[in-house]
């Protein structure tokens, strides 16, 4: 009973809020209502899916060198098992949170909720700025890092200019991305981004098993401590794609369907992921090594090409992925959050994108960059954070008898969903931030004395 009571107070509020303005609704085209105005289970799915295998997909080879075929796959399987958990517990204290407001009536209407305000609502100010600043922080060099994806990629179908000079371009291209106004408008971006990325994921995959092994190749990872915590944390970043959760959950008409969405997108990412990065690995070992992006070390074709371009497609779809809560949160402190034109908030938007373009200028390091983010701000923003704000939310016996989502049975209720929060808590903070945050650090701070800050081609073979 309590259940469906909950039911008509998110969904009908929601409704609600995507119905006001009839009018201006009803004179949209059938065709820009199935392209652009997405809010379905399938569209959550899309977005999750299509957000998780971004550019990673490229660095998941190389990641294997330093971890090994075996260790590779089995973190692959457990840390997306863990990402799913943890998104899990997003999904429920979102509900729970959106509930308690609408019990007193607040009102949602031209408002996204996000994370830190789920945090805010249910555990205090301390909470709420803990989470903003790792989700803002992890948001803005995840779209960093997509920038620097970008310039990566295109340079192995034309080199006529250094990999800076791309990273100028598309940090253009990619500001186009403030015209977007939420993740409603991903419907289309978010099936085409999957479908790009399936196709490159078994473009490495068949290539690399037709290329056949080099001569000589050797499969010697993990060789060191710092190798294998640096791969380890590059797939703990993979699969904490989640810090977008909040706001796919309410771009939904039911928010409360979303609880195995995530789950359900990871299947199908290891499905991309697992194959691409193993062949990979049988087919050119340790070169990986020195070769992060999996493209560089494959012989130029049209599929290859083909790939570039797509993935390049993806990344700008990602970027805007990343980048959407930032503008929210953006919006939100200088007042423009609940203005109605699409112009204004798109002007209001563009100062976020500078530091973006600067950073990925700065740290042109695509592959090693990962597993420092992965390390230092995944490890809080989509695996600890949550696990202790479920605990400490639900610490009170009121608050575990009248819980909007109660634990599944099949774990053992509250004390089984309690031991699994303590577990993913501390795994993340002694493996993923501890033995993580020390060998990436070491990594990074390797590749600036390599290469150097705002190197202008990082990686790149030398000119004949």
């Amino acid at each position: 009973m309590a259940s469906e009571k909950v039911e008509t107070i998110i969904a009908g509020n929601y409704v609600e809020m995507e119905t006001e303005g009839g009018e201006a609704k009803a004179s949209k085209s059938k065709l820009s209502r199935y392209l652009w105005h997405g809010g379905s289970v399938y569209d959550a799915w899309f977005s999750c899916a299509s957000n998780q295998v971004a550019q990673v997909l490229l660095t998941l080879p190389y990641s294997f060198s330093q971890l090994g075929m075996l260790s590779g796959v089995l973190f692959q399987l457990f840390y997306g098992l863990m990402g799913s958990w943890t998104a899990y517990l997003i999904s429920v204290l979102y509900v729970e949170y959106r509930t308690r407001k609408e019990r007193e009536k607040v009102d949602f209407r031209n408002h996204v909720i996000q994370w830190f305000e789920v945090l805010d609502g249910l555990l205090g100010k301390h909470w709420r700025n803990a989470g903003l600043f790792f989700n803002c922080t992890f948001l803005l060099f995840g779209s960093v890092i997509q920038l620097i994806a970008c310039a990566s990629n295109i340079y192995y179908i034309n080199d006529n200019l250094d990999k800076r000079t791309w990273t100028y371009v598309f940090g253009a291209c990619c500001a186009t991305t403030v015209f977007i106004p939420s993740f409603h408008n991903y419907r289309i971006w978010s099936f085409l981004g999957l479908m790009m990325t399936t196709f490159t994921a078994w473009y490495l995959a068949i290539a690399a098993l037709i290329h056949g092994q080099v001569e000589g190749v050797v499969h010697s990872g993990p060789t060191t401590m710092v190798l294998y915590f640096t791969g380890a944390t590059n797939i703990l970043y993979t699969f904490g794609g989640h810090a977008v959760t909040v706001e796919i959950m309410h771009a939904m008409w039911k928010p409360q369907k979303f609880k195995l969405v995530y789950l359900f997108a990871t299947l199908y990412v290891l499905t991309l992921t697992l194959p691409s990065a193993a062949a990979m690995y049988w087919a050119f070992g340790d070169m990986l090594l020195n070769h992060s992006n999996a493209f560089s070390l494959l012989p130029r074709t049209g599929f290859r090409d083909t790939a570039v371009i797509l993935m390049l497609i993806h990344q700008f779809i990602t970027f805007g992925f990343a980048c959407t809560p930032l503008y929210f949160v953006w919006e939100k402190a200088i007042g423009m959050h609940e203005t109605k034109s699409v112009l204004k908030r798109a002007l209001a938007r563009l100062p976020v994108v500078i530091p973006i373009w600067f950073l990925a200028i700065v740290f042109p390091f695509f592959g090693p960059i990962n597993s420092t983010v992965g390390s230092l701000l995944v490890s809080f923003t989509v695996y600890i954070i949550p696990a202790m704000a479920h605990m400490i939310t639900f610490a009170p016996a009121s608050a575990r008898e009248n819980a909007v989502e109660r634990p599944p049975s099949f774990l053992g209720g509250w004390v089984g969903h309690y031991c699994v929060n303590v577990f993913v808590a501390v795994w993340v903070l002694v493996v993923g931030f501890g033995f993580g945050g020390w060998a990436s650090m070491i990594n990074f701070v390797h590749q600036v004395d390599t290469f150097g800050l705002f190197t202008k081609c990082y990686q790149c073979p030398p000119r004949r």
